[in-house]
C-alpha cells in the first residue's frame, strides 16, 4: 500500500464504531415492541378511595416500569389500590403461563390427575403438579389441556371468573374474554400459553383472592372516595367447592416462589407468598408481557397482588414477581399482616350459582 493510500484509509476502529451506531439505530427504528418498557404508571390515577399505605408500597415497588399493580383484600373483595388504572381497566391480555392455574384446577377437579401423579415425558424426566407449576412446564399443562378438552378448560376458567366482569358497579372496567372455540394452534397452546384467552389484571386478582380465602369469589369493589370506603360491604359472586383442590395447587404456587420462576417474589419476604408467573408476547399488540398473580397465605389480612408489566424484551414474569415481592416486603415491615382490620358486620350477599355446565 502506498503512503497516499494509507493516508486515505479509514481507521478500522472508526468503521466499527459507525457500523455499531448504525446497527443500534436500525434496531431502535425497527423494534417490534409497541409499548415502552419504562413510563410513569401513576398518571391519571384517582386515589381518593384507596388504602394509601398499600398504594404507596405498590407505587414504590413498580418504580419506573410500565405496568399495573392491583391489590385486593382477599377476604372481602375490596380493591385497595390500582396503580395505572387505565391499563388495569382497559381490557384483557394474553395470560401467558398464568393460565396454568386454571388448567391445574380443572385437571384436579375432574380427576384427570392427582397432585402427586408423575407424568413422564422421557425415560429420565417426569413431573408432578407441584414441580410443573413451580417451574411452569409447558408440555405438562399442554397435555392436561388436551386431556380435559376445550369445553372443560373453558368451564373452569369461567368458574374462576374469566370471561366476565370482575367488579361490581365499576362501569369503566372492560373485561377480558374467553374464546368460543379452540384457537387455531390447538387447546394445548391455550392451556400452556393462554392462546385465545384475554385476561385482565382484575380478573386474575379476583381468582387469586378466591384461592387465598378458600373458594369464595367476591365481586371486586373499588371505592372511589373516602365515604364509599367507609361504607364498604362485601358482595359474594359465588361460593366454589374447590377447597381440596386449592390445597393441591398451593404447593406448586409456593414452590414457584421458593425455587421456581417467581424466586424474586420471596427473596426478602418473611411471610408466605404464593403465586404464578407468566411471560410471553401479546401478538395483537405486539407487546412483551410479564405477569405475576399472587397472594399472601397469612393468618390475617390475606392480600392478593397482581402485577402486569408491558414493554420490550426486558419484561418477563420473574421481573413482575420481584415487583410483587417488594409490595409484600414493605407491608410486612410495617406490620400490615399483623394488624386487626375492621370488617363490615353486614351479611354477605350471594347473587347467583357458580356456573352452568
Amino acid at each position: 500500500m502506498t503512503v497516499k493510500a494509507r493516508a486515505n484509509a479509514v481507521p478500522v476502529r472508526t468503521v466499527s464504531t459507525r457500523r455499531t451506531v448504525r446497527s443500534r439505530a436500525l434496531v431502535s427504528r425497527y423494534s417490534p415492541w409497541k409499548e415502552p418498557t419504562y413510563a410513569d404508571s401513576t398518571v391519571g390515577d384517582n386515589v381518593d378511595g384507596e388504602d394509601l399505605i398499600v398504594r404507596r408500597a405498590a407505587v414504590e415497588a413498580l418504580g419506573p416500569l410500565n405496568g399495573t399493580v392491583v391489590a385486593v383484600e382477599a377476604g372481602t373483595g375490596r380493591i385497595l389500590t390500582i396503580v395505572n388504572q387505565k391499563l388495569a381497566l382497559k381490557g384483557g391480555y394474553t395470560p401467558c403461563s398464568t393460565v396454568k392455574v386454571f388448567v391445574g384446577m380443572g385437571a384436579l377437579s375432574e380427576g384427570v390427575i392427582e397432585r402427586t401423579t408423575q407424568v413422564r415425558f422421557s425415560r429420565r424426566m417426569s413431573l408432578d403438579m407441584t414441580d410443573a407449576l413451580a417451574r411452569s412446564d409447558n408440555a405438562y399443562f399442554a397435555r392436561l389441556g388436551q386431556q380435559l378438552g376445550f369445553d372443560r378448560v373453558s368451564y373452569y376458567a369461567k368458574m374462576l371468573g374469566l370471561g366476565e366482569r370482575a367488579t361490581l358497579g365499576l362501569d369503566t372496567e372492560t373485561p377480558g374474554t374467553l374464546p368460543l372455540e379452540p384457537p387455531p394452534d390447538g387447546v394445548g397452546m391455550m392451556s400452556s400459553f393462554g392462546h385465545g384467552i384475554f385476561l385482565s389484571p382484575l380478573q386474575l386478582a379476583s381468582t387469586m383472592a378466591a384461592l387465598a380465602n378458600g373458594g369464595t369469589l367476591y365481586y371486586l369493589q373499588y371505592p372511589q372516595n373516602r365515604q364509599e370506603a367507609e361504607a364498604f360491604v362485601p358482595r359474594v359472586k359465588r361460593h366454589l367447592e374447590i377447597q381440596p383442590f386449592i390445597n393441591d395447587l398451593k404447593p406448586g404456587l409456593m414452590g414457584a416462589v421458593a425455587y421456581g420462576t417467581a424466586r424474586r417474589a420471596g427473596a426478602e419476604v418473611d411471610i408466605p407468598v404464593l403465586g404464578k408467573t407468566g411471560t410471553c408476547t401479546d401478538r395483537a399488540t405486539p407487546t412483551h408481557l410479564g405477569w405475576f398473580g399472587s397472594f399472601s397465605d397469612t393468618e390475617k389480612n390475606k392480600l392478593a397482588v397482581v402485577v402486569l408489566l408491558t414493554g420490550g424484551k426486558p419484561i418477563n414474569g420473574p421481573v413482575a414477581s420481584g415487583v410483587a415481592g417488594k409490595v409484600y416486603k414493605t407491608l410486612a415491615d410495617q406490620g400490615y399482616f399483623e394488624k386487626e382490620r375492621p370488617i363490615s358486620p353486614v351479611a354477605l350477599v350471594g347473587t347467583r350459582p357458580c356456573c352452568v355446565d
